[in-house]
């Protein structure tokens, strides 16, 4: 098809090449209905770049291929593969796993999307590179996940990358959605005329030509296909029925009454090429073979314009392949994956070859649902989650035996379920309940109930479900029941549910944890002894559970993987303990894991803990950049985003607007209930903010409704703010009995951090000496903690106390060094307080002194700290899931910014 007209679209493709080759890596999606040109663009937009100097590489979504993991990256990436050896170690392994040119674990799948990104990153090196990847609507999952990975973070790698992606009303899950993009309209009327009289051989009435270019709505293909869809007569200038057929529908029936008119010989050949998504000329015509279809038999349909087959099998557009194979007789289908079953090589492409296979069954057929099911766990074992869940399904659709049909339809919906495809997972749940279960299927079946109601509602009646299941487990798996407990407690916990003391027991008579006890084993006693028994008694068990989850001793890989996903559940019993180096430990550890596997899905999570442990410990600059790194990869992987870490650090910075506007977000989501964590995270936040800013009537509310919270970590975290804002109201009773709480975890914990904050707590409630002795054994606690911003808040109340007991002197040098403490670390709203104060004894407070790290960025400030300790730009960009040419741009921006020219430099400078 000539490119008629186009000239603002082809501009726009012209940008995006302009900035690759200046350095600056983007992306466009290229959106229209079937038949629009967009392949036309993206195709003359390649021919331009290769003339240009750029290196081109291409892949095309089949629909056919959509259950093949990666089928879609490899195309792509095949050709780059010899680059592979100048990538990380980890980085090498999840590709070659990914595309099966090795054995290994199977990769996360944003790991696959950090090897891709730096794998065109090294190839942009020698010449700019433009990837374009057109019908992105028939991507199979993974590689359309991994492909939009790498088009969020691309940067300054001299790559673009241009899809083509047909609209749809019926998509439900767009990987691309939100990266910038190009809407393809129809021609204008004079373009359409124009493409109407080039490439319309045949005479056409002028009515005709009127009602042609009406109907095809500035549709390229349309205006095209639609007059040799005509009857003679009717271009002539006859009469027919109007069509209510849409644009595309249209242009696909008129492919499929054009194949109708072969001979039913070529009509099967189609139909083989239309089944086999490889395009392979070899293996269409080992498959004619099969079916005794001889060479001559294509002709016709060459002659007609449908398909070429040369060096690839190429149909004339996307909308022939479906007309063809929708026009297709059942039978004929079937017969034809038999003959391309027959003709794949089962060494060579086993899982091609077990899809056609199944395909080719009438009714049910063990050996080619079993089949299936060898290409499922060839799929898991490459990360392609979702291949396998589709590989699973169709193994049960064709099982005959019915214990053997709802197995694999549990496993498939435990699939869809780990793939994200909650709708589907609760299908395959309802057809598993349908079939004959034992007792083990039936707990299992359960618990992926539970969890689907989790994932989809949060509803009370989750945690319920997960005991349920927990007790059904029990005899059955211990290991697996003791989780599934944990799961329901933790479950309760998060909503905010009634019936956590009522879990709590009932998982205190779990069966007993195997010998030698898992740290998972160790965390659940020690959380249903605290929830049951209470604190005091619980608090050892805790504490032996997280010292568990930080033994060096765990070296097996399974056994590290396994206590790496209760890591969160760890750090936040940490704060629960008020232990700071726990805290630290298991945060930095959930972190470092994370990193180390690759597994972006989980890594924002663990990036939110290690911000609300910096943020903790006054290094509000550096929270700011964790939470800002979570941001980043959430928006690239397109996961949901946590809002825990940034409302707490908003509390503690002092940012009215951005705490308020954050909890009222919380707040008014139906997802987060009053009475759940993240409520009761965004009480915490406010409870800190109006302290900050002396607002103790709605500190002291705030604190109040945190401390009821389920959550063993915000009520010890809230009690020392409900402690200062019930002082501060005259709610004496109140106070006391707060401080008395803190007081007795203290000494359960027996950590600095404890003990630090329970003896300013006495202070605030006490007077004279034993006050001024409180505030000092505070100061000494938390200064041998972690713990930078109470211990900045310690020296401010002493300060306030000690002006109020008319010592100005002492005051002024607790409130100098709060004021210092606080304002550095960017804690404003309680710096403005000490300022006050300080005024107050009549010392003018001293002004901060700008800081040319001020104008750093949180992922500048970031990428200069991590450089500072010495790591290369590759290491650097290792660690934060970057390549190494945009660290490299971030240097520069950097140095401009600080005014140096070198690393040398830069280590020598004081980072916040």
């Amino acid at each position: 098809m000539d490119l008629v007209g186009r000239d603002a679209e082809r501009a726009e493709i012209e940008r995006l090449l302009d900035r690759a080759r200046a350095g600056s890596s983007g992306a466009l999606v290229v959106r229209g209905e079937a038949g629009i040109g967009k392949t036309v663009l993206v195709e003359q937009a390649a021919l331009g770049a290769a003339s240009s100097g750029f290196r081109v590489e291409t892949s095309v979504g089949v629909e056919a291929e959509a259950q093949f993991a990666f089928a879609g990256l490899h195309q792509l990436c095949g050709p780059l593969l010899g680059h592979l050896g100048a990538l990380p170690d980890p980085q090498q392994a999840a590709l070659g796993v990914a595309f099966g040119l090795r054995s290994g674990p199977a990769p996360d799948r944003f790991l696959v999307g950090l090897a891709t990104l730096n794998l065109l990153a090294e190839v942009a090196e020698a010449a700019p590179l433009l990837c374009v990847v057109d019908d992105a609507q028939w991507l199979d999952e993974a590689s359309a996940q991994v492909m939009a990975f790498v088009a969020r973070r691309v940067s300054a790698e001299r790559v673009a990358l241009l899809f083509a992606r047909r609209d749809s009303s019926t998509a439900t899950d767009d990987p691309l959605a939100g990266l910038p993009e190009l809407r393809v309209a129809g021609l204008g009327e004079a373009d359409a005329r124009t493409l109407l009289a080039t490439g319309v051989a045949a005479p056409l009435d002028d009515a005709v030509r009127e009602r042609i270019a009406a109907e095809a709505r500035g549709n390229p293909l349309a205006l095209l296909e639609l007059p040799r869809a005509a009857p003679a007569t009717v271009r002539a200038g006859g009469f027919e029925l109007p069509d209510t057929l849409s644009v595309p529908h249209r242009i696909e029936d008129g492919f499929r009454r054009r194949s109708a008119t072969l001979p039913s010989e070529t009509q099967l050949l189609l139909l083989v090429a239309a089944a086999d998504p490889t395009g392979d000329p070899a293996l269409l015509w080992r498959a004619a073979s099969h079916l005794g279809i001889v060479p001559e038999a294509a002709a016709p349909a060459e002659a007609s314009d449908l398909v070429e087959i040369g060096t690839r099998v190429r149909f004339r557009h996307p909308l022939v392949r479906s007309a063809v194979y929708q026009s297709a007789t059942a039978p004929d289908r079937r017969r034809v994956h038999g003959a391309l079953a027959g003709a794949t090589d089962p060494r060579g492409d086993p899982d091609r070859r077990a899809w056609h296979r199944a395909q080719a069954v009438l009714g049910t057929d063990e050996h080619a649902a079993a089949e299936l099911e060898l290409s499922a766990d060839r799929a898991r074992l490459r990360g392609g989650v979702a291949a396998a869940a589709a590989f699973l399904q169709r193994a049960a659709e064709l099982t005959p035996e019915p214990a053997a049909r709802t197995r694999r339809s549990l496993a498939a919906a435990q699939a869809k379920h780990d793939a994200g495809a909650i709708e589907a997972a609760s299908a395959l749940v309802a057809a598993a309940a349908a079939g004959p279960l034992d007792d083990l299927a039936r707990a299992c079946l359960q618990l992926l109930r539970a969890q689907i109601a989790f994932h989809l509602t949060r509803d009370q009646d989750v945690p319920g479900m997960l005991l349920d299941a927990a007790r059904m487990l029990a005899p059955l798996d211990p290991a697996l029941s003791r989780e599934t407990y944990l799961r329901a407690l933790d479950a309760a916990i998060l909503i905010g549910s009634d019936d956590v003391t009522h879990i709590a027991a009932a998982a205190a008579a779990a069966p007993p944890p195997p010998t030698p006890a898992r740290p998972v084993d160790l965390l659940l006693d020690g959380l249903a002894t605290t929830l049951t028994i209470g604190y005091m008694a619980g608090a050892p068990r805790l504490r032996r559970a997280l010292e568990s989850f930080c033994d060096g001793t765990l070296t097996d890989p399974g056994r590290e993987r396994e206590s790496a996903g209760w890591l969160w559940l760890a750090g936040r019993n940490a704060v629960a303990l008020l232990d700071d180096e726990l805290l630290h430990a298991l945060a930095s550890r959930n972190v470092a894991l994370a990193r180390e596997s690759g597994a972006l899905a989980t890594l924002p999570a663990a990036l939110g803990l290690m911000s609300i442990t910096s943020t903790l410990m006054g290094e509000l600059a550096r929270a700011g950049e964790l939470a800002a790194e979570a941001t980043a990869i959430t928006q690239a992987t397109g996961g949901v985003e946590l809002r825990h870490a940034q409302v707490i650090l908003s509390g503690w910075c002092g940012d009215r607007a951005a705490t308020t506007a954050l909890h009222a977000g919380t707040a008014e989501d139906d997802a987060y209930p009053e009475g759940s964590t993240d409520a009761a995270q965004a009480l915490y936040a406010l409870a800190v903010l109006h302290n900050g800013l002396g607002d103790y009537a709605a500190a002291r509310e705030a604190a109040s409704r945190a401390c009821r919270s389920p959550e063993l970590a915000l009520s010890s975290a809230g009690l020392p703010e409900l402690v200062e804002a019930c002082v501060r109201t005259d709610h004496p009773e109140s106070a006391a009995s707060a401080m008395e709480q803190l007081d007795a975890r203290a000494r359960a914990s027996g950590a600095p951090w404890a003990l630090g904050v329970a003896s300013c707590a006495r202070a605030l409630t006490s007077t004279g000496a034993a006050a001024e002795e409180h505030y000092l054994e505070a100061i000494g606690q938390l200064g041998r903690s972690r713990m930078g911003g109470y211990l900045a808040r310690t020296h401010l109340v002493y300060g306030e106390w000690l002006r109020r007991e008319g010592r100005r002197r002492d005051a002024r040098e607790q409130l100098r060094t709060a004021h210092r403490l606080l304002a550095d670390m960017g804690a404003e709203a309680f710096a403005a307080r000490a300022a006050r104060e300080l005024r107050a004894t009549g010392e003018h407070p001293r002004a901060r002194a700008a800081q040319p790290t001020h104008e750093l960025t949180a992922q500048e400030l970031n990428i200069a700290r991590l450089v500072a300790t010495g790591a290369t730009s590759r290491e650097v960009a290792a660690e934060l899931f970057l390549s190494p040419r945009t660290i490299e741009a971030h240097l520069r921006s950097i140095f401009r910014k600080l005014e140096i020219t070198s690393r040398r430099q830069l280590r020598q400078l004081p980072l916040p």
